[in-house]
C-alpha cells in the first residue's frame, strides 16, 4: 500500500489525541469513483444502526492508523487499499462505552469493484455524490457529511 501520509504527521494526530483525553482510535475511509462516495449502512441491531457512514473501524491496541485502515477497509467492504492519498479531518464523538473516540478519516484508492459487505455489520451500500438527493435523505451524520465535503474540494 502507497501512502502521501507524512510519518511526523501521523505522531502529531496521536499526541495530539492523547492531550485531548481521547480514549479510543478510529479510522475512516474515504473512497471516491466516478465523483460517487461509497457509504456503508449500519444494521439496525448494532451501535448507531441504521447510520449511513464511510468504512471505518477501531485502531487495535499496537497497530498503526494505516494500518488499521486498510484492515476495516477489507473487513467491511471486500475491497483492497492500494493508496493513502491524503489525511482530510478527524472528529470525535462518544462510543457505545461512553469512551472519547476520535475518528480520523483519509481519502483512499481501492483495488476491486464488487462490494461485499459484513453481514452482522452492514446491511447495505450506497454510492452517492454530494448532488444525490441520497445524501439529504439518507441517514449521514452531519460530521460525515463534512468529511465528503472535504475529500470533494481535493
Amino acid at each position: 500500500m502507497q501512502s502521501n501520509i507524512d510519518h511526523t504527521l501521523i505522531q502529531q494526530l496521536l499526541t495530539d489525541a492523547r492531550k485531548d483525553g481521547v480514549q479510543k482510535l478510529v479510522v475512516g475511509a474515504v473512497i471516491c469513483k466516478n465523483n460517487k462516495f461509497l457509504l456503508i449502512e449500519r444494521v439496525l441491531s448494532d451501535f448507531m444502526g441504521g447510520f449511513v457512514e464511510i468504512p471505518s473501524g477501531t485502531v487495535e491496541a499496537g497497530e498503526d492508523l494505516l494500518t488499521a485502515l486498510a484492515r476495516e477497509v477489507k473487513e467491511e467492504t471486500g475491497l483492497l487499499v492500494t493508496a493513502v492519498l491524503e489525511y482530510l479531518r478527524s472528529f470525535d464523538y462518544r462510543s457505545s462505552s461512553g469512551k472519547k473516540t476520535r475518528h480520523f478519516n483519509f481519502l483512499v484508492e481501492v483495488a476491486g469493484s464488487e462490494i461485499k459487505l459484513s453481514p452482522t455489520e452492514h446491511q447495505a451500500y450506497y454510492w452517492v455524490a454530494l448532488s444525490d438527493v441520497a445524501f439529504t435523505t439518507l441517514n449521514i451524520s452531519e460530521a460525515t457529511k463534512e468529511i465528503l465535503k472535504t475529500a470533494a474540494q481535493q
